[in-house]
């Protein structure tokens, strides 16, 4: 395994295709020299011997192409190359080509600092000295350059240009304005970078721009190596394609689609659908009636899924693809007229063509890179051929292709644009991992053409090595207690004294605490100390360790066992805390319910359909329809469509929340009514979008359910709980930190481990937040605290309800005082309101009154707010000011 590989693949959170990418990039490093003006033919000589595939550079250099499938993440994966050869190999130039202003502009976002796809997060390399970037726009100033002219302390250049640019420079003849004097170097920069002796060329979806003058002039720099990335690897020419021959990995869209790496494109077409009844323009237009409507759902879905799953809420929206330009201005006057939904979508609909200039043209890519902000109002973009790759968004899920073109052309490129998943991931809900193309004249094209052999669809072979499943690597801290049977090193290596010497009285001690665990089943772990009870723990003690002792017998001195067990015992209890192993359950009738509230309906601008929309699958051939209005039968109010579908959910029973029910289904049906302008239309729109209407009340319902029972039981199960080892995934070299020392808010604390304790009963503890680290001093200072701990899972059992759902809870922190026993949260102040939040403190509570009543200490829950959490606090000061108790049911 390449450590490198290993470190940066890790570190970058690569996919298994980045990785094996970066694995052949190794490869190549170990078997070729990187050196200015090496022989090619040699190089190819060496490669093609373990890669196949490569027959020729197609260049003067060594050049290697790695084709991933749209959406797998070729910027990642450049980062991860420029990482490692920086790493391993020392380099320290490169030159990124863009193919147009969109991927240039995209591509300056990712490589810079503090963004949200920063293509070195986690690369220690560049945390506190990132790479230096040239751009086509900065250049000419001599930041790219290293001596004489700037003082340099970045250990990378990255240089990143737009090729259309320079392709428009050297129309003509011209050299491009890359190679013109500069007065700051006393020569070109194209001249100072190809005497460089270490500069990598990357090109970044490089088939669309790989005969152009323009990088032919490229060409010239005489690059040490090529890296090309493209998710298409061949050139059109006419109506045929040459595939590249310097391919060294494959991972095509069926790859993707398999792995889940990408959305799940599908078609959608009419049922019994006969372009014939239609001209050209009766076509359109119902084309793009068709992709709003599917639009308007897939808002509606996504809003679902989003309130049932308490993630972020995904703004879709939908792409039309022009023939020219006059056909673009035409089809958004058609969209955003009033006889259009409306006039609904009257300035939320931009176009972008390679005839815009000027600010129209800035402002038209910013609007196009800010498309997934919610503030953004755009929901549907037309274009003309300029979105082909670099559009690196995650929220299109509609395509409607006006622009001619063979069903091959449609299946590869336009699905490309909408392949990114929003939640980085397959959910498991159809609406959500869906890409829907328009296309009601082309289906059966794209149908038989997804069900050929050679279809990018159906097939793919993987150019590569199988990589080995990597081990996490686990930190294991064992309870204090076991610091204190056996010898362990202090903070100078020093081992410090255990309550036994003998290492056999250690070995014994340590059976003694397994076999303490039977013996949770006790009211409190201070029966342990029964005789009875350690006559029983001494008597299996002894039948362990026994066999050992008797062969040394009358040679050395046999162990007393009860006096281990004694002292292990003794140990026990002072370094636990008896957590009751309590199970509540309702006693009597259980009570349930949803009270009243008002719908949130303002995602909902459905349409009405005029005919079966008809949508399969590409990959699995899976049909999916929206619910047809045919043979619906008509019902006497237009509310009883959802009450109907509501009282078919499990957890809604008519008798009692019909009131509640027709007042929702009310607010609904007024809500139609109050954009759409027939009641024909209403009804249209109930019909056919039943079950998503009725799942948006639904979900909204369960924010508002409640559950009581006449009274509730404890039964305890145990007494108390032995502690076992904590495991935590742990960063190689991470050293221990002191608890006392503050965490600076950038660094991610939850990979940090700290020790430092005196009170807590492990010797070592991670922390979700600085908050907790904080508390945890409040917890060693304090002198009324005896001990504590961060509960593993398992440890406790405390069921709660939230939105009609069963979960369990574990509190944050345990502790003992001289008088109390506390459960401890310590939350951000901004959600100690949350409906969850308080579901668990009401079952955390209510888990203290039966512990409390068990005996022994009482109990008591605080739910803390963050901003009160500081190191002058007590722990007694925290519980005046926020215990929690049970809310009473409403």
């Amino acid at each position: 395994m390449n450590l490198h590989v290993n470190a940066i693949s890790h570190r970058l959170s690569l996919r298994k295709p980045q990785r094996e990418s970066l694995e052949i990039l190794a490869r190549i490093c170990e078997i070729i020299p990187l050196e200015k003006d090496a022989d090619p033919n040699q190089a190819m000589e060496v490669i093609q011997s373990e890669f196949s595939t490569v027959t020729d550079f197609e260049r003067d250099f060594p050049s290697l192409c790695f084709a991933l499938a749209t959406g797998v993440g070729k910027t990642r994966l450049m980062g991860a190359f420029i990482s490692y050869l920086h790493q391993v190999e020392r380099i320290r130039h490169f030159f990124i080509l863009a193919p147009n202003l969109t991927i240039y502009s995209k591509l300056l976002a990712d490589f810079t600092p503090n963004t949200p796809k920063y293509v070195f997060q986690g690369i220690s390399d560049f945390a506190t000295n990132p790479p230096e970037i040239i751009t086509g726009d900065n250049y000419e100033s001599g930041r790219g350059v290293r001596a004489g002219y700037l003082i340099d302390t970045s250990p990378v250049h990255v240089n990143i240009f737009n090729i259309s640019k320079i392709n428009t420079e050297v129309r003509g003849g011209a050299s491009p304005r890359i190679k013109r004097l500069s007065e700051y170097i006393g020569e070109s920069y194209f001249e100072y970078l190809s005497k460089l002796d270490d500069l990598v060329l990357l090109m970044d979806e490089s088939h669309r721009y790989r005969a152009t003058a323009g990088v032919r002039a490229i060409n010239e720099l005489k690059p040490i190596l090529g890296l090309e990335l493209t998710a298409t690897p061949q050139v059109e020419r006419g109506n045929q394609s040459e595939p590249f021959q310097n391919v060294i990995y494959s991972y095509p869209l069926s790859s993707a689609l398999t792995d889940g790496y990408v959305k799940e494109p599908a078609v959608a077409t009419r049922e019994n659908f006969d372009a014939s009844n239609y001209d050209d323009e009766g076509l359109e237009r119902l084309k793009l009636e068709d992709g709003v409507r599917i639009h308007e759902n897939t808002k509606v879905e996504l809003d679902v899924f989003a309130r049932q799953n308490g993630v972020k809420l995904i703004k879709p929206f939908m792409l039309v693809v022009a023939t020219d330009v006059e056909h673009a201005n035409t089809l958004v006057e058609t969209m955003e007229d009033d006889a259009f939904f409306e006039g609904r979508y009257k300035g939320r609909v931009i176009t972008v063509h390679s005839k815009q200039r000027g600010e129209e043209r800035d402002e038209t890519v910013e609007q196009l890179l800010s498309v997934e902000d919610p503030d953004n109002p755009t929901e549907i973009v037309i274009h003309v051929n300029m979105l082909k790759e670099g559009w690196d968004v995650t929220n299109l899920y509609t395509i409607v292709p006006l622009r001619a073109a063979n069903s091959r052309t449609l299946v590869e490129q336009s699905i490309g644009r909408g392949l990114r998943l929003p939640y980085g991931k397959r959910t498991g809900t159809d609406a959500v991992d869906r890409l829907t193309i328009v296309s009601h004249d082309k289906f059966q094209e794209i149908i038989d053409e997804a069900n050929k052999p050679d279809s990018i669809i159906r097939t793919g072979v993987v150019i590569g090595r199988d990589i080995p499943d990597e081990k996490t690597q686990v930190l294991v801290v064992e309870p204090e207690i076991m610091n204190r049977i056996s010898p362990r090193p202090d903070g100078n290596g020093e081992l410090q004294a255990s309550l036994f010497e003998d290492p056999r009285e250690q070995e014994a001690a340590k059976v003694a605490l397994r076999v303490i665990r039977d013996f949770e089943r006790l009211a409190r772990s201070s029966d342990l100390k029964s005789a009875d009870v350690q006559e029983e723990i001494v008597k299996r003690v002894e039948a362990e360790v026994t066999p050992a002792q008797q062969e040394l017998e009358g040679i050395i001195e046999k162990i007393d066992v009860a006096k281990v067990v004694a002292k292990t015992v003794d140990l026990h209890i002072d370094l636990s805390i008896d957590i009751p192993r309590i199970i509540v359950v309702p006693k009597g009738e259980v009570r349930c319910g949803y009270e009243d509230f008002d719908l949130d309906v303002s995602i909902v601008h459905l349409q009405p359909v005029a005919n079966d929309i008809l949508v399969q699958h590409l990959h699995d051939q899976a049909r999916y329809r929206l619910v047809s209005g045919d043979g619906i039968v008509p019902e006497e109010r237009l509310e009883n469509y959802l009450v109907r579908g509501l009282i078919d959910f499990d957890d809604i029973n008519y008798d009692e929340h019909a009131e509640l029910l027709y007042k929702l289904a009310g607010q609904v049906v007024a809500h139609l009514q109050s954009y759409i302008s027939t009641e024909d239309q209403v009804l249209n729109v109930l019909q056919y979008h039943q079950q998503s209407l009725v799942n948006l009340v639904h979900v909204q319902m369960q924010d508002h359910y409640q559950e009581s029972a006449a009274e509730y039981e404890a039964h305890v199960s145990k007494g108390f709980r032995t502690l076992r080892p904590n495991a935590y995934n742990h960063s190689p070299g991470e050293e221990l930190r002191d608890f006392r020392s503050p965490v600076e808010e950038k660094l991610m604390i939850r990979g940090m481990v700290f020790g430092g304790f005196r009170k807590c009963l492990y010797p070592a503890q991670k922390f979700d937040t600085d908050t907790e680290r904080r508390f945890a001093v409040i917890l060693e200072t304090d002198e009324d605290v005896l001990k504590w701990l961060k509960p593993d899972k398992g440890i406790f059992r405390i069921d709660y309800r939230h939105n009609g759902q069963d979960a369990s809870y574990e509190p944050d922190f345990v502790a003992e005082t001289t008088k109390t026993k506390y459960l401890c949260e310590p939350k951000r102040k901004s959600e100690i309101d949350d409906g969850q939040v308080l579901a668990k403190a009401d079952a955390a509570a209510l888990w203290c009154d039966h512990a409390t009543a068990h005996g022994g200490k009482p109990w008591a829950y605080l739910l803390i707010p963050h901003d009160v959490i500081s190191e002058n606090k007590t722990l007694a000061g925290l519980a005046a000011a926020h215990t929690f108790l049970p809310r009473k049911p409403k």
